[in-house]
Parts: C-alpha cells; structure tokens; sequence
C-alpha cells in the first residue's frame, strides 16, 4: 500500500498541474476583427501589446457590419465598430458591451481639377452633393462658400463605402442631423441605399476612386488621409465656424457631451465652436458573460492597458485620446466583464 501511495502521489500532483498551464497558452492568443477606421491604432496598439505580454492579438480589419456580425455569432474573442449596435442588433447580441477606445474623424477627400487645396463646405452643400442636388462643382451655393477658388464647370462624383462600414455609420450619422431630407431618405447605418455614385471597398477603395475620377468626393477616416497624404475638405460646424480635421478638433467634439455610462454616444455635429463636426468614438464590443475565463481574463487586461497606457500612441497616428470621463466609463464597463 505504501508502495503504491508513493507512486500515485507524484501523479496527481502531475494531473493537477497540468490543467494551468493548458489555461495559460490558451490565453495567449486573442482574436478580434470589425473597424477598420480603428486598424492603424489597433496594429499598433497589439504590436506593443505582445511585445511586453506575450499575448498575440489577431485582428482583422474587415469592416464595422463585419466585425458586428463576428461578436454575433461569437466566432471572435471580441468585435470593433465605429457604429452603434441597432436595436434589432443589439436584440440578437443582448450581452455585448460598446467600450471606446479612441475617436477619430471623417473627412471628406476630393479630386476637383484646379482645386489642389482650400475646399470649403457647408452641412447644407455636403448634404446637397450627397443627396444629388447639387450635381456640378460650380453650382452657385459651392461657389459663395467658395468665393476665392475657381471652380470649375465639372460633373460631382460621389464616392461611397460599398462594404458594411463604421465609417458609413459615421458620415452618415453627420448627415442625418444635419438634414432632413437625408434622415427621411437614405438615413443613419452601415451601409444605406446612397442616391448615386461610385463605391468602393474601404478607406483604400474610396480614396482609389476619387483618384481615378476627376470631379470626384468620397469620405476616408482622417488617419488614413493624413497618412497617404490625401487633399480634404474644410467643413462648417454647428457653431458656424470653419475647421479643419484634427487631433485637437476630434477631441473638441466630446468637450461638454454628457456621456452615459453604456457609452452608446455619437458625438458629431457638436456645438463645440472648436469641433470638427463629423468626430466619433470607436468601440471595442465584448461579451459582457465570457465562456473561456482564460480568454477573458487576457481580454479585460487588454482592454484596461488600451484605455490607459495605450492611449500614449493615439496622437501620433492622428487618433484623439480618450477623454478622462470616457477612460472612467470604459473601465467600468470593463470591470464589468465576467
């Protein structure tokens, strides 16, 4: 008997250790996919992030409606979007949390001969052109915004994103406030029926439109114009200001906003006078109740080091850090993560 305890002793105690580190490699791994508005920050973001942890984060930049349907269908360890889950999409997903992580902004590229730099516009004239009622560049309402630049007698062009997009989700969330006829037409989604125009697949295949087409406008994400040195236009705020798209004109659209605690917020067309008007927060969505307490427990240290350290590497890829009240927020919904 002795024998025999001596020889099963070692044993348990090799199966009851084996059951940590298994845990342990599983952990190492994160799988992510959604935004694609977010994916310059977020390659940066998980590069470092495994540099000091050893936690590989995958992610796949294929899209806000992609990355919903992913955390849907829960074949992610987590989803990114710049847009708002639906009622209906929140219905099929009751347990996903919106936690920010950044906020960027949209701008509008162009492509208009003569024009290199200087483009001016309106809520009213943005909407027009969109909408296909102001269909040439010289139309009397661009040019009085417009009073020292030669426009010229050139069809418009609109370019659009042909994928399910958060940055859709954005434009046209801008458009929706600031005009009727748009929130009763086309509205506020990923992906709307757009009146007319070309598409394109992401930021990449919008940009690539508007350089292949003279006469041509399109919206990118303001990191990815900055960084492939696209021309974009100066847009009028709600203040009735003129500003350019920045770091500190993205930050100035959360300055004053009230913010609840689900974070479920859009912050465009503020009345900041300092605001760039089409500015958002971008979310990370993650099952509130986590099935793999590993992945869980390396998903909630992620998320915690993204709201704080991380947030050391927004600006320089013209991303606008959180807002102290929206790092608060963030990290209580963390918390909340089981």
């Amino acid at each position: 008997m002795k024998r025999l305890r001596a020889l099963l002793v070692p044993l348990l105690a090799l199966l009851v250790a084996l059951p940590a580190p298994l845990a342990n490699a599983q952990a190492m791994a994160l799988n992510g996919a959604g935004a694609t508005f977010p994916a310059p920050l977020y390659t940066k973001w998980f590069n470092e992030y495994a540099n000091k942890t050893g936690v590989q984060v995958n992610y796949q930049a294929i899209g806000s409606g992609g990355g919903i349907k992913a955390i849907t269908d829960k074949t992610v360890d987590f989803g990114a979007s710049d847009g708002i889950l639906t009622d209906e999409q929140q219905a099929a997903a009751p347990d996903v949390l919106h936690i920010p992580m950044t906020m960027g902004s949209v701008v509008l590229a162009y492509n208009v001969p003569g024009v290199e730099n200087g483009l001016k516009l309106t809520p009213d004239t943005l909407a027009g052109i969109f909408l296909g009622t102001i269909t040439r560049w010289n139309d009397p309402a661009l040019a009085a915004d417009n009073p020292t630049l030669a426009l010229p007698d050139k069809d418009i062009i609109t370019v659009h994103r042909s994928d399910g997009s958060g940055t859709t989700y954005i434009f046209t969330n801008y458009l929706a406030k600031v005009s009727q006829d748009w929130a009763n037409g086309p509205g506020n989604a990923t992906s709307v029926n757009w009146p007319s125009g070309l598409g394109g697949q992401g930021n990449a295949g919008v940009a690539g439109e508007i350089k292949a087409n003279e006469g041509a406008i399109g919206y990118v994400e303001l990191a990815y114009a900055l960084q492939n040195k696209i021309t974009f236009a100066t847009m009028k705020n709600a203040a009735g200001f003129f500003v350019d798209a920045t770091v500190a004109s993205t930050t100035a659209a959360a300055d004053g906003v009230a913010l609840p605690d689900n974070m479920k917020v859009m912050i465009t067309n503020s009345s900041n006078p300092a605001a760039y008007p089409i500015a958002s927060f971008t979310w990370i969505l993650a099952n509130q109740t986590q099935a793999d307490s590993a992945k869980g427990k390396a998903l909630v240290e992620l998320l915690n080091w993204a709201v704080t350290d991380g947030q050391a590497y927004s600006t320089d890829l013209n991303y606008a850090p959180l807002p102290p009240s929206a790092v608060t927020r963030a990290q209580a919904l963390i918390s909340s993560i089981k």
